[in-house]
């Protein structure tokens, strides 16, 4: 999941009340549009190869358990994933 590849039309990202910076930003847009009606999620494999430290790696522990925490609050805390309105 911690790719960074997502693609989403414009209409329903804009509607989404996105709070996330950084790694949570992906368990929580994911979590938000899986509870859309009429939403379908489909999985395209990539090849994708993690960087070194040495390569610059930028993520730490803490952003992991802050993944977790975030699946947690999306999945099971929050209910209404649009800004205002659901998207027609």
């Amino acid at each position: 999941m911690e790719t960074c590849y997502k693609m989403f039309r414009a209409d329903i990202l804009k509607n989404l009340d996105l709070r996330e910076k950084r790694f949570g930003f992906e368990p929580e847009v994911t979590a938000r549009i899986a509870k859309i009606p009429g939403i379908r999620i489909y999985e395209v494999g990539i090849s994708y190869y993690g960087r070194t430290y040495e390569e610059g790696k930028k993520i730490k522990w803490k952003d992991g358990f802050r993944a977790i925490w975030c699946i947690l609050k999306y999945n099971l805390f929050i209910r209404n994933p649009y800004k205002t309105k659901p998207v027609q």
